[in-house]
Formats: structure tokens, sequence, C-alpha cells
């Protein structure tokens, strides 16, 4: 890969405008929010991380790649790894950002890097985003994007177990109507999440990729009831592909363990092993 070619990606910005409406805010609270609570109304506080249902790529059908993403090379830079998946994120938040509120978001190409893993080359691509509302800006974001091949075959990272102790445990439920309805809020068409052989024969997972922002979103959210109140910080990285496979469960674990008083160490879990790893961060304790 031409090193010269990619690093002259970095510097490169976009700015695009977005909202989250009241209409919006209903589907997202169907699809995410707890049974039995009220939905966010028009001037209300949306719940963190909403704001990645406000930026869809919103590109035509002839300007969808064959894996369903949008073709490379606006603004992200153009790769010959087929695989694209969004690899982890650290985010800092000011104030709550509002349904019906307009707000924008400027990235920047940060750094683009190439590496050699076990399963051969890697590119990640750094990008920084500043999400602003009303009130100036409200989230600083820093999104890390990973470039792979597909292999020849299913070749998972080794398992990491789950914490023994926690001191949050809750239960989520995989089904294929929440992933479908993931991907429709986000506008995301990557086929790995609903189109079962794409993802088993072209692909080759063993079965649909549950989204890596969805279960940050149900991390960040169980740290917020635990704690009751929102985190000032909060990172994320996927350490192991979570699936939706035929015939295998689809209870996940959201975990929880406490080794610092302002923070809590978060984990996704399937059949005993982490799928994501994070951390949220409170500025003071109470």
């Amino acid at each position: 890969m031409d090193q010269m070619n990619i690093i002259a990606w970095e510097g490169r910005t976009e700015t695009l405008s977005g909202c989250i409406s009241q209409g919006q805010a209903a589907q997202i609270h169907a699809t995410l929010g707890k049974p039995g609570t009220p939905k966010p109304t028009a001037g209300k506080a949306m719940p963190q991380l909403w704001h990645w249902c406000a930026f869809p790529p919103v590109v035509p059908m002839n300007e969808l790649a064959c894996d369903g993403h949008p073709l490379l090379g606006d603004f992200l830079p153009p790769m010959k790894l087929e695989r694209r998946m969004w690899a982890s994120g650290r985010l800092t938040f000011g104030a709550p950002l509002r349904v019906g509120e307009q707000f924008t978001r400027r990235s920047t190409i940060a750094k683009v890097s190439e590496k050699e893993g076990a399963a051969g080359p890697m590119v990640f691509v750094t990008v920084d985003h500043q999400i602003y509302g009303d009130r100036g800006l409200v989230i600083e974001e820093q999104q890390d994007i990973v470039y792979l091949a597909i292999p020849d075959a299913f070749s998972p990272p080794k398992k990491q177990p789950l914490p023994k102790t926690p001191v949050l445990h809750q239960i989520a439920e995989a089904s294929e109507a929440l992933l479908f309805r993931y991907s429709a809020i986000t506008f995301n068409a990557h086929r790995i999440h609903y189109d079962l052989p794409y993802a088993q024969d072209v692909e080759n997972y063993p079965g649909l990729v549950i989204h890596g922002p969805l279960q940050a979103m149900w991390l960040i959210e169980a740290a917020r009831a635990h704690r009751g109140r929102l985190p000032q910080h909060f990172d994320f990285r996927g350490v192991h592909p979570c699936l939706l496979t035929p015939g295998e469960s689809r209870r996940l674990d959201i975990m929880g363990i406490e080794e610092n008083p302002c923070a809590l160490d978060l984990f996704v879990g399937q059949a005993g092993h982490q799928t994501m790893q994070a951390t949220a961060i409170w500025e003071e304790t109470q």
C-alpha cells in the first residue's frame, strides 16, 4: 500500500449539519429505550451517543460499495483492504444535546497509519469530531476506523474472559429485528448486520455482526443507570466480533467493575468472553 498516498489524507475536513427530530427520537427510543419509559420529546435532553443517529451517510444507491458502505475517496481515504470496521472511540461530553436542536459536526482526519497484525496488513484512520449545538461545543470525539483484508475463514482474536465479580450485570437480547432497526436509525447499509448469506459467504463470519456502536450505547446507558448520572468521558473498543449466529444463544452480558471511585470499567460479553471493553469516567465523586 502506498504510505505516502494514504498519509496525504491527514488533515482533510468535513462539516455536516444534523438534528434528531421528535419523530426520529421516537424511533431511536423504540429501538433502544427501556420499555415503559417515556420517549424524549421536543426540547428534552437526549441520551448520550444518540448524536450518532444525526449524521447519516446520505449517498445515492449507485454510490454504495458491494458491502453496503458508501464508496471511499470522498472524505475517508480509498483503501484496497475490503473490510471496514469502527474499532474504538473516545468521547468527552459537555451539555446534553436536545431533541429538535440543530447541531454541527466538524470532522478532521487526524492520522492514517499502516500496521502489520497477526491477520495481515491493517490501516487505521483516526477521525476527530467536534459537535456544536445551541450552547457551543458539546461533544469532543475521536473515532478509530480499521481496514482489513477479508480472511479466507473466520479467524477471531483470542478470547478474553468476563469479570467474575461484576458490580453491574444486565442481560441484553440480540435479534434480527434489533439489528435491522439499528441499521435503519443510523442509515447504515453495511450488509454484515442484516444480510446473513453475505455475512457468511462473502465476509466469512459465522453469523450476523452486532454493531459496535450499538454495544457502546448499551454500555454507556448501563453506566448512567448504575451511577445515576451522566459520565463526562467515555472510551470504548471492540475486542472480539459479537455475533448473532443461527442456532446459538442470543443472550449478551452487560457487566461493570469498579476499581476507581471515579470510573466504571464496562464489558459486553457473549458466551463467557468479552466482545467490547469500555470505561466511563466521572470527574467528581458524589
